[in-house]
């Protein structure tokens, strides 16, 4: 490809000298923002997870970015940042360097629950950037098989027959899983003890050991422990039910109508990096949100990809931040 550049320098004034200098500084001004204003490709690519490995969203982290380094040409490599219900992942990403070396894959509880519960550490809104919706999932509510019950109906008997004694897991304050279960208490009229964990996978290993009753899991992590006959599902919290557990009722039909506490996962960034390697950022993992083969594998664990612009992310995360922020002040739910 032949460029072509024309500058109007009256010979009289410049000579070859500095016509030369002009013409370099010209070229500067026209090539090294745009190089500067993208993916690096000099580093190794991190995406961040905010949970530890085994869960969904690790799952869900490891099969994007294999497909994110086969389209860059680089290599994307997974951080586990495990702790305080991702919130430290997000603070990390928050204080992260701007140049495009580093995306998380946040999700529900540090963008719209945990603010309105605890200090952060950062502001949603003036040190993250959103890049694209990633997933969307609901819970779903496994309950030890020592409990003796299969159906909600029988578990929340249970629960008010014994107020306070009944737990739950969740993968940390401030999380989804964390927020369903307190809703569930509102809606139900109930009292289920909260134990937060350091993600998905510990919750699960200590559900099965028994020491915690019940767990607002996510599809993709329960699945083959329901299949297995170690956990028992007792319905799912979305308004309809999860493509992987299609005979499962939801907590809304079974008895309270419009209950919804569905799971995400949203791809960030800091704020400060440049709008335009955001840009690119949205376009590279909106494509692979789109491949079929990655649609396809993420469907099976239970992760519905919803790909979009920046902008519709934005207004997403503001809304889910209202509508829980709304709960935490009526139930006066905090951290502790």
């Amino acid at each position: 490809m032949t460029l072509s550049v024309r500058l109007n320098l009256p010979t009289s004034r410049f000579n070859t000298c500095s016509r030369n200098l002009a013409l370099a500084l010209f070229l500067s001004a026209v090539f090294v923002p745009s190089s500067a204003q993208d993916i690096p490709t000099n580093k190794t690519i991190t995406m961040i997870v905010g949970f530890a490995a085994g869960g969904a969203s690790d799952t869900a982290a490891r099969l994007i970015a294999k497909k994110l380094s086969e389209n860059l040409g680089q290599s994307v490599l997974i951080d586990n940042k495990a702790g305080a219900g991702g919130n430290i992942a997000h603070q990390i990403i928050a204080k992260s360097e701007p140049d495009g070396s580093v995306i998380l894959l946040g999700s529900i509880g540090p963008l719209a629950i945990a603010p309105h519960m605890m200090k952060v550490g950062y502001d949603v809104q003036k040190d993250i950037a959103p890049l694209t919706m990633g997933l969307l999932f609901p819970n779903v509510l496994v309950v030890s098989p020592s409990l003796g019950v299969t159906s909600l109906a029988q578990y929340i008997a249970l629960a008010k027959s014994k107020p306070g004694v009944l737990n739950y897991a969740s993968t940390g304050a401030g999380s989804a899983s964390h927020l369903a279960g307190e809703l569930f208490n509102q809606e139900a009229n109930i009292d289920i003890l909260h134990i937060p964990y350091k993600g998905g996978a510990p919750a699960l290993t200590d559900l099965l050991g028994g020491r915690v009753s019940a767990y607002f899991s996510t599809p993709s992590s329960a699945g083959p422990y329901i299949e297995a006959g170690k956990v028992i599902p007792l319905a799912t919290t979305g308004l309809s039910r999860s493509p992987t557990l299609p005979s499962l009722p939801t907590v809304a039909e079974s008895g309270f109508k419009g209950f919804n506490a569905v799971n995400w996962y949203a791809f960030v960034a800091s704020a400060h990096m440049h709008p335009k390697i955001l840009d690119r950022w949205n376009f590279e993992i909106v494509k692979v949100l789109q491949n079929p083969e990655v649609k396809e594998a993420l469907i099976k664990h239970g992760l519905t990809p919803e790909p979009g612009t920046r902008e519709e992310l934005a207004r997403f995360i503001d809304g889910e931040s209202k509508k829980w922020g709304k709960l935490i002040r009526e139930r006066k739910i905090s951290a502790d």
